[in-house]
């Protein structure tokens, strides 16, 4: 068979519309990872870093991590946040335009608490965009004996994209969340879905994220 260019671009284009990762979710086997849900990019007006996107994709989140605490799958919080005096940030970060602003935070960052995080839920404080990068989450993970994990949160394109190329690179099976997660310009969530979808993650919108987690057959 000869492999025109107009039969790899259109094999290219179903898996980037269409395509679908072929492994099953096990609730036992899993974790939810609900990514940089803070104050400054999810409370209304407060920062310059605010993403109203994810604010109104919050409560569906909360509803799907207290979806995943009734099937017992573990949810773990991470914030992007000042830690050993910013040694630990790759250095190039602050010379790109999202780090030009006069706009400090007043404190240690924190989950927004409309979230509803738990005391007794995993907060991992990370440097940089992705949640495996110089953080203890992939120990957390394989003490917890996890190898599934469903990435939400915010950035889409950022954060959330990085944390499930990380995953994937680390052996994880990743699921990515299509609508509990969000960005800045909404025209580049389905752009970033598209790759995650062809070659880094099985992406699903919560709804079904849930039934799977809560079907017995689930493989």
């Amino acid at each position: 068979m000869t492999y025109t260019e107009e039969w790899v671009t259109e094999r290219a284009r179903d898996a980037y519309e269409q395509g679908r990762a072929s492994f099953g979710i096990r609730p036992e086997r899993t974790a939810l990872l609900v990514v940089d849900m803070q104050d400054e990019f999810v409370r209304p007006g407060w920062s310059p870093h605010w993403v109203p996107a994810a604010t109104r994709m919050a409560p569906r989140l909360r509803r799907l991590a207290e979806d995943c605490r009734d099937a017992s799958v573990p949810v773990i919080w991470t914030i992007f946040d000042d830690t050993h005096l910013g040694l630990d940030r790759p250095r190039t970060l602050r010379s790109f335009p999202h780090a030009h602003s006069d706009w400090h935070r007043p404190g240690p960052a924190g989950v927004w608490d409309a979230m509803g995080r738990r005391p007794d839920e995993v907060l991992i404080r990370k440097p940089s965009y992705g949640a495996f990068y110089d953080t203890p989450l992939d120990t957390v993970l394989r003490n917890l004996d996890r190898d599934t994990v469903i990435v939400t949160g915010t950035l889409t394109n950022y954060c959330c994209g990085t944390t499930a190329r990380q995953a994937y690179e680390r052996g994880y099976k990743v699921v990515f969340g299509s609508d509990v997660t969000a960005t800045d310009d909404e025209s580049r969530q389905e752009p970033e879905l598209a790759v995650l979808r062809k070659g880094f993650a099985l992406v699903l919108p919560a709804e079904e994220i849930t039934a799977r987690l809560t079907t017995t057959n689930a493989v």
